[in-house]
């Protein structure tokens, strides 16, 4: 598959969007598109192709959820797998600045929030026990709603090693996890912006959405 969407964008809704890159061979690239505003994922994209070919067709996609929500998207791609070099070329397609680039994030010691200006997400020892356990911790909680079937069974396959490490079992993926897990880190960090310079600008039309036990459906508009 390629992309896969669940129900429309709303104007003035930021949305998310986390990358988990594939160097070739049976891995997949899968990206989850998720909601500020609702906290549900109503786009994902997942495809046995390589980041170099994926990134003009989220260069187009940004674009279009630009174009239908009338707020910058915001993009990571994790750094591993060549996701590094094409957060640099997304960088250079983004002439007109349709969307927003993530650069990295860290805590320091007093516990404030500090950019470090490395464009994409970091995966590494210290990084995936945390954005793991976060995400589990949100859909648990039914914070986060996935529509997204296989994102689902890709969770229920994911086991504790005889390490002590998260990971999926032997012969399943988890690559549409680690996606939305970085999603759900820039989440806790990132907010939509005033073309004007900056602030929270998420509008609170429902055009045609409400939410219920945790669920987004729609309203007549869309049925």
């Amino acid at each position: 598959m390629s992309f896969k969407r669940f129900r429309p964008f709303q104007q003035g809704e930021f949305i998310i969007v986390a990358a988990d890159t594939a160097a070739g061979g049976g891995d997949n690239c899968a990206v989850q598109f998720l909601s500020h505003k609702w906290l549900d994922v109503p786009q994902v994209y997942h495809s046995k192709v390589t980041a170099s070919f994926m990134t003009p067709l989220l260069h187009e996609e940004l674009k279009r959820i630009y174009r239908e929500t009338g707020i910058q998207p915001i993009i990571a791609y994790e750094r591993n797998n060549g996701g590094g070099f094409e957060m640099d070329r997304l960088a250079r397609l983004n002439r007109f600045g349709d969307y927003r680039i993530y650069t990295m994030k860290h805590l320091d010691p007093t516990g404030r929030v500090v950019d470090t200006g490395k464009l994409g997400w970091d995966t590494n020892t210290a990084t995936r026990p945390k954005m793991l356990q976060e995400l589990k911790d949100a859909v648990e909680s039914e914070i986060v709603h996935v529509y997204h079937r296989q994102t689902v069974d890709e969770m229920f396959s994911f086991i504790i090693s005889k390490t002590g490490k998260p990971e999926a079992e032997d012969g399943a993926h988890d690559d549409l996890v680690m996606a939305l897990a970085i999603a759900w880190q820039l989440y806790q960090t990132e907010k939509p912006l005033l073309e004007q310079g900056g602030g929270v600008v998420e509008t609170d039309e429902g055009r045609g959405f409400y939410k219920e036990a945790g669920v987004l459906y729609a309203g007549e508009e869309y049925a």
